[in-house]
């Protein structure tokens, strides 16, 4: 799975003009996405990483101040650029695949204590957020879930 987090001091996420998700204190957006072969081992040791890691103000993370997380599945992140100008997205799980997995990440977040707020998946959405920093960086999970040799 891959999520990009941006620290931000609020952040909404409406459809059809409607607010289905918001944070109104200091925490993350998480953008969140799926390909074919992530599992909810992926799920939880994202969650994982997400609620402890330490980039918030004064290196603290999401666990030590109990901030908020908008959580907003955005199959986009797995889109491939490497040919011609149009992206494909042949690398981003389907629907069924991918919401569970996303529905599994959120569950993975609770259940560490965390309270989330989410977007509407398969929803056309518009995020507002105000990133604080600004500061954005980038998850893999192939990058940290998988022992290291050596």
């Amino acid at each position: 799975m891959r999520a990009i987090l941006q620290r931000v001091t609020r952040a909404e996420v409406t459809v059809d003009g409607e607010t289905v998700g918001a944070i109104h204190r200091p925490g993350l957006v998480v953008l969140a996405g799926a390909t074919h072969t992530d599992t909810p081992d992926d799920a939880a040791a994202l969650a994982s990483k997400i609620w402890t890691l330490r980039i918030l103000d004064g290196e603290k993370s999401c666990a030590d101040e109990n901030a908020p997380l908008l959580v907003v599945s955005q199959f986009t992140l797995y889109a491939d650029t490497r040919r011609g100008r149009r992206p494909s997205w042949s690398a981003a799980a389907p629907g069924p695949v991918s919401e569970p997995l996303i529905v599994a990440l959120i569950s993975a977040l609770r259940d560490l204590g965390a309270e989330v707020e989410t977007g509407q998946f398969g929803a056309m959405m518009q995020v507002s957020l105000v990133n604080d920093g600004p500061f954005t960086i980038s998850l893999d999970t192939a990058e940290f879930s998988t022992p290291r040799r050596g």
